[in-house]
């Protein structure tokens, strides 16, 4: 279903520039998106935009042009703004992902990661918009994988503490929402520090020193495309079953400690990987890790809901634009 309205478009024609009006398709089905400037929200907001979808993402202080600008922290900023679109769907990325963060400032993740939350849960139900909330593998302590949905969390750190108290704050305020929970995420980063697995790429690329990586934590490095497209499909079958809701898991199924991380981003580039030296001892270094959280991804996966993208080729995609030795783009891939 689309409907019709008016949109302004530049138009470069030799010597001028002109400024038209033209009549443009919008999907009547509406998604809000918080948190789409992040990498995650991204994905998202492409993914919905993409598949017939009326698509508004929101973001603070990269939102401009793109997105809305909203502070999350103004109540009355986030009720205008669901009042004004009336969405059928929010998915809430917005959030101190972080873990260090977290703990150096505790108060400020808290008002993010779970008072905006529980409002945003509150908004939702109002409206009757479908909300899925964006958690993580961290509400689980890694001692006994892997974990169902139904598993009992127990966080080793700040971050999995706040998230979780996320979870309860939303399915409190709304039984209709979904949480959502994903391991670490990569994609098309704006920068390699956006995500935990795309930093390693400077050691990876700097062969000319050795590099100590750890090689304790097991990890399910997952391409946000991946999260984004299980998300629509998420919201699209609820759609067809208002029954749908409560915890869902999704990620990918290539184990891997962050040395081999490293080691498959240095095989994908043909580069030497010999300077990356394995940490296998598990000692603490910063906030404490599970060592193994991985999830249980059957109950979408029963519902036909699911998309794997293999780390070699998600990987590659996206670090190909910060290859340092432009002789190693030739080799790779041409």
């Amino acid at each position: 279903m689309v409907g019709r309205q008016k949109k302004l478009k530049i138009r470069f024609v030799p010597g001028n520039v002109e400024v038209v009006q033209e009549d443009v398709d919008i999907p009547d089905t509406r998604v809000l998106i918080t948190g789409a400037t992040g990498l995650l929200g991204r994905a998202v907001y492409k993914e919905f935009n993409e598949n017939n979808w009326n698509a508004v993402g929101c973001g603070y202080s990269r939102a401009r042009p793109r997105f809305e600008q909203v502070n999350l922290l103004d109540t009355t900023a986030i009720h205008d703004l669901i009042e004004d679109f009336q969405p059928h769907l929010i998915v809430h990325c917005a959030a101190e992902r972080r873990p260090d963060v977290v703990e150096s400032h505790p108060e400020a993740a808290f008002q993010l990661n779970v008072v905006v939350s529980e409002r945003i849960a509150k908004e939702a139900a109002r409206v009757e918009a479908f909300l899925i909330y964006i958690s993580t593998d961290y509400v689980f302590d890694g001692t006994n994988p892997p974990y169902l949905e139904t598993g009992i969390p127990n966080p080793l750190n700040l971050y999995g503490k706040l998230k979780l108290e996320g979870e309860k704050a939303v399915l409190q305020n709304y039984e209709g929402a979904a949480v959502l929970r994903v391991p670490i995420l990569y994609g098309d980063v704006e920068k390699l520090e956006e995500s935990a697995v795309t930093i390693l790429f400077d050691k990876v690329q700097f062969s000319n020193k050795p590099a100590n990586m750890d090689h304790w934590q097991q990890r399910f490095p997952t391409h946000v495309k991946d999260v984004a497209s299980v998300c629509r499909q998420l919201a699209e079958r609820r759609l067809q079953d208002p029954s749908l809701k409560g915890i869902f898991h999704w990620s990918s199924n290539e184990q891997m400690t962050k040395y081999e991380i490293a080691c498959a981003m240095a095989d994908a580039f043909n580069l030497p990987s010999n300077h990356l030296r394995p940490l296998a001892d598990g000692l603490v270094v910063g906030v404490l890790r599970p060592k193994n959280a991985q999830l249980d991804c059957s109950r979408l996966e029963n519902l036909g809901i699911g998309q794997h993208t293999p780390f070699r080729t998600g990987i590659k995609e996206s670090l190909w634009p910060f290859l340092i030795d432009k002789k190693w783009r030739q080799t790779v891939f041409h």
